[in-house]
């Protein structure tokens, strides 16, 4: 009665009271430690004579004092925590009874019984109890092991345990005494603290467990079989303790392995050592299949239907389910420390699955209790279980199959996963949730090779190849279909929220992996599920959960709608657009996701109207589903810093917090992290705890309580509000993840849809300009965070590329099919406000607070490619003339006015950005000049082509004075001059980013001098850039021959190789130093121009190791950067080395040999680019392949052409120097001027000659084929799909047109191609023309110098021989003609209008040269 009362707090407090005041008489706590007294002075007396008998405890007493005790347990058990460690001050009494043998079982088990109450009271009480336990306890004294042999007497009898336990118990068959003496340790062991000792001082009772209990268990007779069932499990609860409680360290495994047999010469002290750890000796048991494993073996084999059954039938059922518990919990705990041992202990000892593997029935066994529902724990273990073993054995689904026990096992994880989600109350622990170790075990299983367990309870055919299996969950019971059916209903959230989440990543999961993606696909994409649809249209846009009500329902509904988006995208861009059901259903997700009452099209395209009821719409009524999902990311996510209380900074330093937090090892590494579920690193808030009373402890010792006890309660305050914060910490930081998370999944779903499915949206350009806006939107808002605004920027740029594509490929829109030469100029770009809108955003953007050069990186790339989509311009290769002459030819004056209106456009945006950019200037240079000094190679370079295309829109020389008003360029210089020779010489990763770099500042100071004309020049020369370029080793590099380089560099690297990287320096530079020859005026001879002609020709005699290895232009091979730089050095010694009048360095030699190699007809030229030019052309596949190159070249030689033609003629009249009619012979070396000429090459008038007839015939041809082209372009809406797919493959330049393009977008890319042709004719045409004035002029001056001899000349003339050597004989001068006539009539004959330039100089230079050439005159 009395222990029925005290089993609440209340009760357990009026039971005391009541026999504490002895209120009924001889009944009280003084009766119980009275007789316990008693008895104990009883037994001493009697040891005192030796042959007198300990008298028997009376039968009535000891059943007293058993209810004596069982009150004391439950009143102990009950009480109030801090009342009841002052009700039994003393409790010695109850251990004096212990070690006599006359003391019956039953009453030694109760004393003991009560006696582990009170170890839950203090530590130091615990401490007591230890010592109490020793002082007056039964010894365990361990014989001989058991194992393997029958028992053994030890030398001497002794009364301990061992021997009540096999002496006294057995023969009753009770065994309430070792019960009890195993729980009391058990609950004493498991309240340790101190594991420093790796359990040694527990080694006896260990073994006395393990060998006199456990290994006979099964032998022993009982009378009770609850009894036995009870001591198993006080058995395991001690295995299962050593093992969790005690970690495996390096030395144990290091000294154990002395103690194999095959070891013979092992040290006695490792041996001892290494045996005194019971987690060695329980992990050498289970690893060679021993007396423990056998015996758990043994409990488990019984069977899960067994063990239901006798739970439901037999008294012992709860303690058999207890025991049976133990066994898995066991077996999970070996197989977590096996790896490790394994690798040494081989092969003596194997790992768990191997030893389980002699007996697949036992494997099949432990699976198979996933059916017990009885108790969720039991199921999990087995899950456990499972993951581990489908890990390690590539055979598990074959052991399950041959056992027949695979339609079970598939039924049985379905029934569970089921029953779990009908449950009505959620575990807090993840670990401890059916459903959520049954998802993972799916989704861990998927990566490994198949048939896996993933694909066997998911019903995948494991038969045949897992990828032909054909889904049908409504037809089979099985995981998938009761996943589907979960997802399908999202009933219960705040109780389902984990399955909801693992379930969306499991089904994501299969449908990315290699053999269920197809499959998964197909069957979501059904209509018996219309999974994608459907879930968008539900949940995927609603309000989240509010953060101060359920904030993890909160973030797992953003993972829920994470892993959807996901989906969507993954189902967007893997179907196939050739199969109809594919076609359809990413039809009806892009209309889901972007369908809206939109504008019209026509209006977003103007630059009025429309766009700005875009800009303007603030309601969500006609908001794009995809804006919604971007809605529900844009919150302030929650504060994730480590940024504590104030009040917590006073303290964390004496409690070393930065240290703990500071520490990214795991709890395992003797950290205070570990990972959660999800993947994220989480604090561990109790080992956070343990290292923070660890701290407290130790400051405490250190402290005069008296003194500082306000201090220590401030501590312990501290404490609790760390521990707090700690909590928060874990619950924001898994909010952010998750935020994250979900904004991937929306940027992947974005990114998809329109790089790949932009064919079914309807309004194009409106949608992606919404996209745009919003995404930008959100990165300027205050609640977007750095890394969510890193994800942003890359939707950006895929929108933005997008929407170049939109208005280059479809510049009027895809309603009808015929393209008009006005879409030339009028590409389907945004409005003048969408324009606005995006860089005023990107803009602020770019200024936000929080930043980084990451991100900025990626704003600038935006920022670069939307100055290229405001410039509006197809191809950079036709030229506007060009455009407008094929606009103008043909049409009438509404077309005009449509000129007219986009040229107005064209200001409008190009002064709007401006006037942005002028007002942000001061900010903007200040960001970008930072990264440009203070960054990273990469973030240098975007800077400096950020401040390239800035100043491209300087209009009123702002943008430069803010330049340089930074000393930014000389900057350039410095790192110019000082970097790029280490970044051409070494072929590191790291001197590849420091040479782009370099480039990009060159690029600059390109933009400057080339983009600010005369003014840009003058600002650099001013600066000294020439001094500086001259002392740049770069440019004078020796490199080797192609074939040696290939052998000590590897192109396998991704690197450039040396001879590239020399040309990104050599060809800007020779560039930067043809810019200041702008400011050289030969007519004028200024102090100024002097100056600089003297700083060119200084550089040049700087670097003439350079100039000689460009003018030799002896390289075996073809490259056309080195033609490139070939052109350079002629522009630039053409315009400067006329008018140096001292020794010539060989200059002029070298562009004579140049002159005599390329100013001849193509046939007889040396040339390798014009051979290359020649072959292409003959060969029409090789000049398919490489028309872009073949172009390049052929502009950069007749620019060559032009060069020198130009030279000679200024050499003619400014030096006077006069070119033979062909190449002397009659004397070695003759003098003409300051020139001479005899055995090296010099040009001669026939040598212009071919090259007046090979240009006359490069114009025709090149006006011919112009005119061709302007009649093509305007008939191209005639033209068939076949006609226009040759026109495309004639003149593309790279491969555009796919299968299923329409054919307005053919026309419209046939009619770019031809235009860029066109232009590259237009180009040829202007340089051939100046090529043939020069080539005019010189015979017209030579035809005059036949009737006047020049003074420098005529001096040294005694004899006519002299004449006609210098100036050639009358019949070589008649040969001449005869050659030059039939070109002037060729030239005559040119037309004006076909030409498209002015002719008149031209004509009245021919018919002066041929007037004479008729008359005489030249001869």
């Amino acid at each position: 009665m009395l222990t029925a009362l005290a089993s609440s707090e209340e009760g357990a407090k009026k039971v005391f009271q009541l026999l504490q005041s002895k209120a009924i008489r001889s009944v009280g706590w003084h009766t119980l430690f009275n007789s316990l007294n008693v008895y104990e002075q009883k037994f001493k007396q009697c040891l005192q004579n030796p042959r007198a008998l300990l008298p028997d405890v009376q039968e009535g007493d000891a059943r007293a004092l058993v209810a004596y005790l069982r009150v004391l347990q439950k009143v102990m058990e009950t009480g109030n925590l801090m009342e009841r460690t002052q009700w039994f001050p003393d409790i010695e009494p109850l251990f004096k009874l212990l070690p006599y043998e006359s003391v019956p079982p039953y009453l030694k088990g109760a004393l003991r019984n009560a006696i582990s109450t009170f170890v839950e009271v203090s530590p130091a009480l615990r401490d007591t109890i230890w010592s109490l336990l020793e002082q007056y306890d039964l010894p365990v004294v361990v014989g001989p092991t058991m194992i393997g042999s029958s028992s053994q007497e030890v030398s001497s009898q002794v009364y301990d345990m061992r021997y009540e336990l096999n002496e006294v118990e057995a023969r009753r068959e009770e065994y309430p005494s070792t019960l009890s003496y195993l729980k009391l340790l058990n609950v004493l062991i498991e309240k340790e603290t101190d594991v420093s000792d790796r359990g040694r001082r527990f080694v006896g009772i260990f073994r006395f467990v393990r060998d006199q209990v456990f290994w006979p268990f099964s032998q022993r007779a009982y009378a009770d079989s609850v009894e036995k069932w009870q001591l198993v499990v006080a058995c395991l609860r001690h295995f299962e303790m050593m093992l969790a409680m005690y970690d495996i360290c390096e030395e144990d495994v290091q000294n154990s392995v002395d103690q194999f047999p095959q070891l013979e010469t092992v040290p006695s002290s490792s041996v001892g050592r290494a045996a005194q750890v019971p987690v060695i000796e329980l992990m050498k048991d289970f690893m060679s299949g021993k007396t423990i494993f056998r015996n758990i073996m043994s409990i488990l084999m019984l069977g899960v239907n067994t063990i239901m059954e006798d739970r439901m039938s037999q008294l012992y059922g709860p303690s058999l389910e207890e025991a049976v518990h133990l066994c898995l919990e066991l077996i999970l705990l070996a197989l977590e420390k096996d790896a490790l041992l394994a690798d040494y202990w081989s092969p003596v000892y194997q790992r768990i699955d191997v030893i389980l593997s002699h007996d697949s029935r036992q494997i099949v066994t432990l699976l198979e209790y996933v059916r017990y529902d009885l108790l969720p724990s039991i199921q999990q273990c087995s899950i456990k279980i499972m993951n581990i073993l489908s890990g390690r054995m590539v055979q598990l689904v074959s052991i399950i199959m041959e056992a027949d026990a695979a339609g079970s096992l598939i039924e049985d994880y379905a029934s569970c996963l089921e029953a779990r989600a009908q449950d009505f109350q959620a575990p807090e622990n993840p670990n401890e949730d059916s459903g959520f170790l049954i998802l993972q075990l799916l989704i861990n299983n998927l990566s490994r090779p198949g048939p896996n367990v993933s694909h066997l309870l998911l019903r995948f055919d494991v038969d045949v190849p897992v990828e032909r299996t054909i889904l049908q969950p409504k037809r089979h019971y099985s995981c998938l279909r009761v996943i589907l059916n979960i997802l399908e209903t999202l009933s219960k959230p705040d109780i389902n929220a984990v399955l909801h989440e693992f379930g969306f990543q499991l089904l994501y999961e299969l449908c990315v992996d290699r053999l269920t993606g197809a499959a998964m696909v197909d069957l979501l994409r059904s209509e018996k599920y219309d999974f994608f649809s459907k879930h968008l249209n539900t949940f995927a846009s609603a309000p989240l959960p509010k953060r101060n009500i359920n904030q993890a329902l909160r973030v797992s509904d953003l993972q829920q709608r994470a892993w959807l988006l996901k989906l969507l995208a993954l189902e967007l861009h893997a179907s196939d657009m050739d199969v109809i059901t594919h076609r359809e259903s990413c039809r009806r997700l892009i209309s889901r996701l972007f369908l809206q009452d939109s504008l019209d099209a026509s209006n977003l395209l103007s630059p009025t109207s429309g766009i700005e009821q875009a800009l303007n719409k603030t309601d969500n009524i006609h908001k794009m589903k995809v804006l919604e999902l971007l809605d529900v990311i844009q919150f302030r996510p929650p504060e994730t810093s480590i940024n504590f209380p104030q009040p917590v900074l006073k303290f964390k330093d004496d409690l070393l917090v930065d240290e703990t937090l500071g520490n990214s090892a795991v709890v395992e590494k003797g950290g205070v992290y570990y990972y959660s579920e999800r993947g994220y690193r989480l604090i561990d808030l109790a080992a956070f705890r343990d290292k923070l009373w660890q701290e407290y402890r130790r400051i405490e010792a250190q402290t005069d309580a008296v003194i500082h006890e306000r201090r220590l309660a401030e501590l312990k305050n501290i404490v609790q509000q760390l521990l707090r914060w700690g909590w928060k910490y874990n619950k924001n930081l898994e909010e952010q993840a998750a935020q994250l998370h979900m904004l991937v999944g929306w940027s992947q779903l974005v990114e998809v849809a329109v790089s790949r499915r932009m064919e079914f949206m309807g309004n194009r350009p409106q949608t992606l300009f919404e996209i745009l806006d919003a995404s930008l939107g959100a990165t300027t808002s205050q609640d977007c965070s750095l890394k969510m605004a890193l994800s942003l920027t890359q939707v950006f740029l895929t929108c933005m590329a997008k929407l170049q594509d939109q208005s280059f490929f479809s510049p009027g829109g895809e309603s009808a099919d015929n393209v008009t030469c006005v879409d030339l100029l009028s590409t389907a770009r945004l409005s003048n406000s969408a324009c606005h809108s995006i860089l005023l955003k990107l803009v602020t953007a770019i200024l936000r607070h929080e930043s980084s050069e990451v991100l900025r990186r990626r704003q600038y790339a935006i920022l670069l490619s939307y100055f290229q989509y405001c410039r509006g311009m197809v191809d950079s290769d036709v030229s506007l003339a060009i455009k407008r002459n094929l606009l103008l030819e043909g049409q009438d004056g509404e077309d005009d006015v449509e000129l007219q209106k986009i040229d107005k456009d064209h200001a409008e945006l190009a002064q709007m950005n401006f006037s942005i950019l002028k007002r942000e200037a001061t900010a903007l240079f200040e960001v970008i000049t930072k990264d440009a000094t203070q960054g990273s190679e990469v973030g240098k370079a975007m800077a400096f082509y950020v401040l390239d295309a800035l100043l491209s829109f300087d209009q009123d020389q702002v943008f430069l004075s803010q330049l340089q008003s930074r000393d930014l360029l000389h900057g350039c210089l410095s790192d110019i001059s000082n970097n790029s020779y280490q970044a051409v010489m070494l072929p590191t990763a790291d001197s590849i980013r420091r040479l782009y770099t370099v480039e990009a500042e060159l690029a600059l100071l390109l933009r400057v001098g080339f983009g600010y004309k005369k003014r840009g020049a003058q600002a650099l020369f001013s600066m000294g850039v020439l001094e500086r370029l001259s002392s740049c080793r770069a440019v004078d590099i020796q490199l080797m021959e192609d074939s040696k380089w290939a052998h000590t560099f590897k192109m396998g690297l991704g690197l450039p190789s040396q001879h590239d990287r020399y040309r990104q320096i050599v060809s800007p530079v020779l560039r930067l130093v043809f810019c200041f020859t702008s400011l050289v005026d030969v007519s004028e001879f200024l102090e100024e121009t002097n100056k600089v002609n003297r700083e060119i020709i200084d550089f040049v005699k700087a670097h003439q190791g350079l100039f000689d290895r460009i003018l030799r232009d002896d390289e075996s091979q073809v490259h056309v950067q080195s033609l490139e730089e070939l052109e350079l050095a002629i522009a630039v010694l053409t315009k400067v080395w006329p008018i140096e009048e001292s020794e010539d360095f060989g200059i002029v030699q070298s562009i004579f040999n140049l002159t005599c190699s390329y100013l001849c007809e193509e046939t007889e030229s040396s040339s390798k680019y014009v051979k290359e030019i020649q072959n292409s052309k003959r060969s029409l596949e090789h000049y398919i392949g490489n028309r872009e190159k073949v172009r390049k070249m052929e502009l950069l030689v007749t620019r060559l052409r032009c060069n020198l033609t130009s030279y000679l003629y200024c050499l003619v009249t400014r030096k006077d120097l006069r070119l033979p009619i062909s190449r002397p012979n009659i004397i070695d070396r003759v003098s003409a001027g300051t020139y001479t000429f005899g055995k090296q090459r010099q040009p001669t008038l026939e040598l212009v000659a071919s090259l007046l007839r090979q240009t006359t015939t490069d114009l025709e041809h090149s006006i011919e084929e112009k005119c061709l082209l302007f009649t093509k372009i305007q008939d191209v809406n005639e033209l068939s799909r076949h006609e226009v797919d040759e026109i495309i493959e004639a003149y593309g330049r790279q491969q555009y047109i796919s299968v299923s393009d329409s054919i307005r977008k053919r026309r419209y890319l046939a009619m770019i191609e031809m235009c860029s042709a066109v232009g590259h004719r237009e180009c040829l045409i202007t340089l051939l023309l100046h090529i043939v004035e020069h080539a005019l002029n010189l015979f017209y001056i030579h035809f005059e110098s036949r009737l006047r001899v020049p003074d420098h000349l005529s001096q040294g003339m005694t004899r006519l021989i002299d004449k006609e050597t210098i100036l050639g004989s009358r019949e070589d001068m008649m040969l001449l003609n005869e050659r030059i006539l039939p070109i002037l009539e060729r030239l005559e004959v040119l037309n004006e209008d076909k030409a498209g330039h002015s002719l008149k100089v031209l004509h009245r230079l021919v018919h002066s040269l041929k007037s004479r050439i008729l008359l005489g005159y030249g001869s």
